[in-house]
């Protein structure tokens, strides 16, 4: 909106470098640019303003599908004013001389222009698409459709008004339409989580397995050693009963060999000691007979005294001692 100041009767306009600004005084066009600043009447005065800057369009409406589906498209186009002299010629862009506000709705007829214009193109093209085709496919062939036709709109040209790009922003179907399409992704993507889900166990089981058939080969072996181990240990036991069975037989018949010998040694001993005592005894018994009766009294009292115990003292009664002269007077 230009700003617009009073002084005296006179009016002052200061424009914006975005606003094209066409000053007519009588019929005949006086000012026309942007960014423009002057003093005018207002009794004598006729001002438009025209933006020339790129202005932004969003809309949303609704169209229906070759399944008759019913989906909303939200769109967005920019546009801006190419030839602000045929615009203004076309449409209302008059502004009031005191305040500088616009006096129509400018802005608003162009809105309904592009969004009309745009609506009927898009359509077009989804009047002849299906709703899965037109939610996939859809957003690209509405925006490539509805940027060809308002570029080959001939109003616009003729209103001034340059298309700059078209965005379409989304293709969105009724709610309920829109639950029912996801629920097969839903289901499918669920489907998917519960098989990862099984692979996952199916992995975590075959691990277990493993790891079972691992512990049970580890127990096996070592029991397959252990049984080694006591079959070694019993062969060890019987080799070491054997040995000691040998050695021991070994002991003993050296023990026995010896006790035999000894034996014989003694038995041959005492058989020589024995004749040698026989020998004697024979030699002194031959000795003894050949000798008188005296002298072998005599040999015994010897033998006899020999044979005594030791005799510290002797006493002899005269009984005794007059028996004995007596039996010795009588002996001679």
């Amino acid at each position: 909106m230009a700003d617009i100041t009073r002084r005296l009767g006179w009016r002052h306009l200061r424009g914006a470098p975005t606003a094209h600004i066409r000053h007519h005084r009588s019929g005949t066009l006086v000012h026309d640019g942007p960014g423009l600043s002057f003093w005018f009447r207002s009794l004598t005065a006729a001002l438009s303003e025209v933006p020339v800057d790129d202005r932004e369009l969003a809309m949303t409406f609704h169209a229906r599908t070759a399944d008759f589906q019913d989906v909303a498209v939200q769109a967005t186009v920019t546009y801006r004013v190419s030839d602000p002299a045929v615009a203004a010629a076309r449409l209302d862009f008059s502004i009031d001389p005191d305040t500088g506000a616009w006096r129509g709705a400018p802005l608003e007829q162009l809105g309904t222009l592009l969004t009309e214009t745009a609506q009927q193109h898009a359509l077009d093209v989804l009047a002849r698409t299906p709703l899965a085709e037109a939610l996939v496919d859809g957003v690209t062939s509405v925006r490539e459709r509805v940027a060809a036709g308002l570029a080959a709109e001939p109003r616009l040209p003729d209103t001034g008004i340059e298309i700059v790009a078209v965005r379409v922003v989304a293709l969105r179907p009724e709610p309920e339409v829109e639950r029912a399409l996801r629920t097969p992704a839903r289901e499918q993507i669920q489907q998917e989580a519960d098989r990862a889900t099984y692979e996952r166990r199916a992995v975590a089981v075959e691990r277990e397995r493993t790891i079972a058939e691992n512990e049970l080969a580890s127990k096996i072996e070592l029991a397959r050693r252990e049984e080694q181990l006591v079959d070694q240990r019993g062969t060890n036991a019987r080799r070491e009963a054997e040995e000691n069975a040998a050695a021991d037989k070994v002991r003993a018949e050296a023990e026995a060999t010896r006790t035999v010998r000894l034996a014989r040694a003694e038995a041959e001993a005492a058989r020589e000691v024995g004749e040698a005592r026989a020998q004697a005894q024979a030699a002194w018994l031959r000795v003894h007979a050949d000798v008188d009766v005296s002298t072998l009294h005599a040999l015994t009292g010897t033998r006899l005294a020999e044979n005594l115990p030791r005799i510290d003292s002797l006493t002899v009664s005269p009984d005794v001692l007059t028996g004995l002269l007596a039996k010795l007077g009588a002996s001679e």
